[in-house]
């Protein structure tokens, strides 16, 4: 296994596996269809290869795909070890400690947010999830029903390990986080627990180049987000996957990829960064908070 194929996460090993068999195989100006018929296989395997869905890819499969698409040696052992990962290793969010208090909706928004290169968010009730502090987290109404403190434990850990996205040194999540004036001035838990919160997100807004915040303020009146909050993920111009919308509510969680759906949230994101105040200005709101706390 390559050293670059070793180190890398599943997740990660599914998405480059996506986008080089899918441009091997349109390099042999082949149909999925003709190589599903050459390997005895159905072309839905190949498309679900083709897009990263497979938890576990087999080695044998993808050397077999190499074989056809006359792939040289070296790509080959690098895309033989990503496959070999995603059966040797777990992401994060897998793990079986953690099965109890991650649905399977937020599991497989995990999965993709783990691979994306951009997430565009909207909230008007709550701080971000990959901005909140634990102190912020623990203080909002998260208990799960028939969940001990140890399970609820993991669930706070959870919400910071996805945090650490914004801070890889190699490619960081590029995060635009939109909101509304009212989570600023809504407390959740104490005073302290809301100034640490708001200096937080100040602070990741002056300081990490990968971190766009805007606020809408409630002089703007009515305006394109009120209908709920909800997230954009963007997986790179590289990458064979268009953009996806992640809404969820108390019950459930799901998401969108139909461009018909998904394209009503992109004119409402774009619509809400034009209206609000700029990242300066918005600061300058968040800090003003800070102050009234």
């Amino acid at each position: 296994m390559s050293e670059e194929a070793g180190s890398a996460a599943p997740a990660l090993c599914r998405l480059q596996l996506a986008i080089e068999l899918r441009r091997l195989r349109e390099a042999k100006e082949l149909t999925a269809s003709a190589v599903a018929k050459r390997l005895v296989v159905s072309p839905s395997k190949i498309n679900r290869l083709e897009a990263g869905e497979n938890g576990i890819v087999e080695p044998a499969d993808v050397m077999a795909l190499c074989e056809i698409y006359d792939a040289d040696a070296e790509l080959r052992d690098t895309l033989v070890g990503y496959a070999t990962v995603t059966k040797t290793k777990k992401d994060w969010w897998q793990k079986r400690e953690l099965a109890p208090v991650i649905s399977p909706g937020f599991k497989a928004y995990l999965g993709q947010e783990a691979i994306a290169a951009a997430v565009q968010n909207y909230e008007n009730e709550f701080i971000p999830g990959l901005l909140q502090t634990e102190a912020y987290v623990r203080s909002l109404p998260l208990r799960t029903p028939g969940l001990g403190q140890d399970e609820n434990d993991k669930l706070v850990a959870v919400r910071m390990t996805r945090q650490e996205a914004l801070h890889r040194s190699d490619s960081p999540l590029r995060l635009t986080a939109i909101i509304n004036e009212s989570v600023l001035k809504r407390r959740v838990g104490s005073a302290a627990v809301m100034r640490e919160q708001l200096a937080h997100i100040a602070e990741l807004a002056t300081s990490l180049p990968n971190v766009r915040i805007q606020v809408v303020p409630f002089e703007m009146g009515a305006h394109p987000g009120m209908n709920g909050a909800f997230t954009i993920l963007r997986f790179g111009d590289r990458s064979p996957f268009p953009p996806i919308v992640y809404l969820e509510n108390r019950a459930d969680a799901w998401v969108l990829r139909k461009p018909s759906e998904t394209g009503l949230y992109d004119e409402v994101f774009t619509d809400l960064q034009a209206a609000a105040p700029g990242p300066t200005e918005s600061v300058s709101m968040i800090q003003k908070a800070i102050e009234e706390f």
